[in-house]
């Protein structure tokens, strides 16, 4: 038995969830596959349903924190129920907008 046949078919776009956060999306399509009903009319949808249907991988990284800034994050996270690296990925897409901003480079 291949991998693809244990994973769960997906065979509409209302079968796809709306995810809290990238770990929880990680594991739905680690989980589940695009189903022949889902592939036959894939090319039909227009291009803002695609990036819903089309999982992006995101880009691992390296980041050195020091102690105490690593054991605050850790600690806010907990406090605020969610996982530490979901609450950086938070923080460093909030504060990128803010510079962006700052630069013109999006409204706002």
């Amino acid at each position: 038995m291949s991998t693809s046949d244990t994973l769960i078919p997906v065979n509409s776009p209302d079968e796809i969830p709306t995810f809290k956060d990238e770990d929880e999306e990680a594991y739905f399509w680690a989980t589940h596959s695009f189903g022949p009903g889902m592939l036959a009319y894939a090319d039909e949808y227009p291009d803002p349903l695609l990036d819903k249907l089309i999982p992006v991988r995101s880009q691992s990284i390296t980041l050195r924190l020091d102690g105490d800034v690593y054991r605050r994050l850790r600690a806010l996270a907990e406090r605020k129920g969610r996982r530490y690296q979901t609450l950086l990925k938070e923080f460093v897409v909030e504060r990128l907008y803010e510079e962006e901003k700052r630069e013109g480079l999006v409204g706002g």
